[in-house]
């Protein structure tokens, strides 16, 4: 009997035994934030990380830069792009935060140009204008994605007519972190039609990393004599303007904020800058267009480019109605949006560089940001 017993005894002690070791064992990884799926098609959050610590995660919805991690001068990482914590808060994103706009960047006037004697109205979704592509751009897309080694390559094909654009435009975007902390960005497109192209990444930057400081102390510099002045609903005048005498002068390093407030015309407009610059070049060979210095951080950041111009957008309309990541509400000019592109209205003005792509041809467009440290401990 007390065989029994102490055999009995010892089953339970073995299956609580085995119950413990089943209660301790460690919960299964939850799934990303950014893992799911919309109308049958896959939406994965994509990382880059280079030999000296550098870190890049993208979406291939709107084939975003969700964060972008660099060391400041004490060798401390940080993200800093803008962006959110999960996919749910990009599907109802209206700030093109970190997304490839497309097919046309920036606005096109009432959203409508002609093209071989044809006129094309695109959806306007900027007061009259046309903004990014119009209502459903390429930054609500679901592009398919491929990983190999350090580069992720994105493809959206937008069919013929797709937002009123003639052609289907079959689009390749490829981001890679090299070793030497540079990101490169690489566009390529072809179409079937003749039709307009403008493409452009549009993260939104702070050099502090911090997420509570603004980027009125950033400092500046634009390769550039001359800016594109628009009127009042943001659309070129057709005038290249000199930046001399003018708070558009940044030939020289200068901090964002001190002239950010003059009274001046174009200012007004904007309510700070929303402008494009006309670069400094000759051809569409890879050049620098900006660079950016934050004195607390030391960070820098330079921007090379194939594209004749330079938009700058310092956060004006940002008002902290928006929760970021790490819960921090997005407030006025927070962050500055640096989109090398071809210029605003390109269609209607025909002295500007042109956006027309024809079938046989390839629209290539190459952006190079590389990172550094400035008086590094």
């Amino acid at each position: 009997m007390r065989q029994v017993v102490y055999f009995i005894l010892m089953i339970s002690i073995g299956f609580s035994f085995v119950e413990c070791k089943q209660q301790s064992k460690p919960e299964t990884p939850k799934k990303s934030a950014f893992d799911t799926t919309i109308n049958g098609k896959s939406i994965r959050l994509y990382t880059l990380k280079n030999a000296n610590g550098l870190e890049v995660k993208i979406t291939n919805y709107g084939a975003r830069i969700v964060s972008l991690v660099t060391p400041d001068k004490n060798g401390n990482f940080e993200d800093i792009v803008l962006g959110y914590n999960s996919i749910e808060d990009y599907l109802n994103d209206n700030m093109y935060m970190g997304c490839i706009v497309g097919r046309y960047a920036n606005r096109i006037d009432t959203g409508t140009f002609t093209l071989e004697g044809k006129t094309y109205n695109i959806p306007t979704n900027d007061g009259e204008n046309m903004l990014h592509g119009g209502k459903v751009g390429f930054d609500q897309r679901i592009w398919d994605a491929e990983k190999q080694g350090n580069t992720v390559r994105m493809t959206y094909i937008s069919p013929h007519m797709e937002q009123g654009f003639p052609g289907k435009l079959t689009t390749h975007v490829s981001y890679t972190l090299t070793d030497t902390n540079t990101l490169q960005i690489k566009y390529k497109a072809t179409t079937t039609k003749p039709t307009v192209v403008n493409l452009s990444n549009h993260s939104y930057f702070n050099l502090d990393g911090s997420g509570d400081t603004t980027i009125l102390d950033h400092i500046m510099t634009i390769n550039a004599n001359y800016f594109t002045p628009v009127d009042s609903t943001f659309i070129p005048t057709g005038e290249f303007k000199s930046v001399e005498g003018t708070p558009f002068d940044f030939r020289k390093g200068v901090a964002i904020g001190k002239r950010i407030n003059n009274d001046n015309t174009q200012l007004k407009y904007a309510k700070g800058y929303d402008h494009n610059w006309v670069l400094q070049k000759d051809s569409n060979e890879l050049s620098l267009s900006v660079k950016v210095y934050e004195p607390n951080s030391g960070r820098v950041m330079k921007i090379f480019t194939t594209e004749p111009g330079q938009q700058f957008y310092s956060g004006n309309f940002m008002d902290g109605s928006v929760i970021g990541k790490y819960g921090n509400p997005y407030v006025y000019r927070l962050g500055l949006v640096l989109e090398p592109q071809h210029f605003p209205d390109s269609p209607n003005h025909p002295n500007f560089p042109s956006t027309i792509l024809n079938p046989g041809e390839t629209y290539t467009h190459t952006d190079v940001y590389e990172f550094s440290v400035k008086n590094k401990k």
